[in-house]
């Protein structure tokens, strides 16, 4: 997120969000149902990204005949691949959720899809979905689809209040790949086109009464099921002292239940769900954002972190983990993944020899260190915690984690827990840290750098044209001309994740002591780029700046670099 002295930061970052900053929920639910995309339009088709289709009703890029024509199109995926199994339902607590809830409902059920909805009409995690569907799944043959389990998940993550999301989780239990997402898209799209020719729908009362639509109580069986992958003893034996803010997210009843059932001390800070978010404080740049791993929205849980020995909050569908501890407040999720590495492969004796460190090409090269130290195979691969969802399933990953603060690891015996990334057992592994060696994550990290150096990260954002964007993720490491980084000779460049060999999208250029990757963004007209130094703050800036010049002169004409903005 961009710095304080970057351009474009709100001078109302980190305060509470104002009467103006507040989304008109009528209006947005009005807009969901009212407006019509227009197929022939880019930014109205429905689009998978990364983290599934995502945009807002006033934007005519999340309303009703999208949720309608991706549900159609996971329907006929469904049949396709002879998945007959139950398929779990999961929504956050954005507006656009629920009502996009009841039109998945309605094409679901007119099309005989054994459903599975949250009892008690609750909100339900990513990672409890992941969990359901696993469970579900457990000594089946995935490449068989009958009996298998799938789900959807309704949630744009930590995006601004405005926004909606819809994604699918086939029957692995972790994000969908390309081929998957590719496929549901299309067909998708082309209901779009046909005006919703051949979707399928009852009206909603009557998909809740058909034989197909069932009950599942996601809490209880993801609650009752933690032990086997967090040490609570550990942390009842130590008294540690944690305060959890669900930051009005999906886990908001998953809480409480977890201290009760555990018998940990755990306070829920926040317990107040408002699909305005106005208890937030707002983001970099004055936006409302649920984001755990931002200083600016984390305001709030920072203030009371000398109340607590961890405190920690979730994103809105709890997929992502922001921890703040009394020695270093929030910390950076780079280092927080760095220190659960080290731990989690010290203290998980059943824990497989050959289980490998994952992590992203963007992630910090302190993970590379640890994973070396730990004698652990290292497993880096482009973004997008999909690729860790099969290494996962398998036990060939102990851990997988992403640099924005989204991981999940195996379970204490060293078989999967879930495939999608879990805020929650993150948070709580916190806990399991400081209770069993008496420190704070982040006093662990500051120890872990005196060993292993102390790098600084930084990220910096351009203008490019969509045209520049496609170059930028079709740049081959033979454009780059420089043999020098920020005074160092380049020992790498590469546009190809060096785990799975994966395109990453753009390229990463690495000295001895610093890197820097550049990627376009998928939302926006930006190109980013991300760097970390183990040479200090002034390496750090050159490193940014040459980057710059050498990602701007590699997809002439120039990028537009005036106006970038650090972060």
């Amino acid at each position: 997120m961009p710095s304080s002295s970057a351009p474009g930061h709100s001078p109302l970052a980190g305060k509470p969000a104002p009467a103006s900053a507040l989304v008109d929920v009528p209006r947005l639910i009005t807009a969901y149902f009212s407006q019509r995309p227009d197929a022939s339009l880019p930014a109205q088709r429905v689009a998978f990204g990364t983290s599934g289709h995502r945009g807002s009703a006033f934007d005519a890029s999340f309303n009703e005949w999208h949720v309608l024509a991706i549900s159609q199109a996971i329907c006929d995926y469904r049949r396709q691949n002879g998945i007959t199994g139950p398929l779990y339902l999961g929504i956050d607590t954005h507006a656009l959720s629920e009502p996009a809830r009841v039109s998945a409902l309605e094409v679901l059920a007119a099309n005989g899809v054994e459903l599975m909805l949250a009892a008690r009409d609750d909100y339900t995690p990513t990672p409890a979905v992941s969990h359901a569907i696993l469970t579900h799944n457990r000594g089946r043959d995935l490449t068989k689809g009958a009996g298998l389990a799938d789900g959807i998940l309704i949630t744009p993550s930590h995006n601004p209040p405005r926004d909606g999301g819809f994604k699918y989780n086939p029957p692995h239990g972790g994000p969908a790949g390309q081929d998957v997402t590719g496929w549901i898209e299309a067909a998708a799209n082309r209901y779009l086109e046909a005006a919703l020719q051949g979707v399928r729908r009852i009206v909603a009362s009557q998909a809740l009464r058909a034989a197909t639509t069932r009950i599942h109580d996601f809490r209880v069986a993801y609650v009752q099921d933690l032990g086997a992958v967090i040490d609570f003893d550990v942390i009842r034996g130590a008294g540690v002292r944690m305060g959890a803010d669900p930051l009005g997210g999906a886990g908001v009843h998953y809480w409480g239940l977890i201290g009760e059932h555990y018998g940990v001390d755990l306070a829920v800070v926040n317990p107040s769900v408002d699909p305005t978010f106005r208890f937030m404080t707002l983001d970099w740049d004055g936006q409302i954002r649920m984001d755990p791993s931002s200083v600016s929205a984390m305001q709030s849980l920072i203030a009371l972190k000398d109340r607590y020995d961890i405190a920690f909050a979730c994103d809105t569908d709890h997929d992502r983990h922001g921890i703040v501890t009394p020695s270093s407040g929030l910390l950076p999720s780079n280092h927080y993944l760095a220190v659960a590495i080290d731990y989690l492969f010290r203290n998980r004796p059943h824990w497989g020899a050959a289980a490998a460190v994952g992590k992203t090409v963007v992630s910090s090269q302190m993970i590379n260190r640890v994973a070396a130290r730990l004698g652990r195979r290292l497993y880096e691969v482009p973004v997008g915690f999909k690729w860790f969802s099969a290494g996962l399933l398998d036990g060939g990953l102990g851990f997988g984690g992403e640099e924005s603060a989204g991981a999940s690891f195996l379970r204490r015996d060293g078989t999967v827990w879930t495939t999608d990334k879990d805020g929650m057992i993150a948070a709580l592994l916190a806990g399991e840290i400081t209770a069993r060696t008496g420190r704070d994550p982040g006093a662990l990290y500051a120890a872990m750098t005196a060993e292993l150096g102390n790098p600084v990260a930084d990220r910096l954002e351009a203008a490019a044209s969509p045209e520049q964007k496609r170059q930028l993720s079709r740049l081959s490491p033979q454009q780059l001309r420089s043999a020098t980084l920020a005074g160092e000779p380049i020992v790498d460049v590469s546009s190809n994740a060096p785990g799975n060999g994966a395109a990453i999208g753009g390229i990463k250029v690495s000295g001895k002591t610093g890197w820097f990757a550049a990627r376009p963004s998928g939302t926006e007209n930006i190109y980013k780029i991300y760097a970390e130094s183990f040479s200090g703050q002034d390496h750090l800036r050159r490193l940014l700046a040459e980057a710059q010049v050498m990602v701007d002169a590699a997809i002439a004409p120039a990028a537009g670099g005036e106006g970038a903005a650090a972060s």
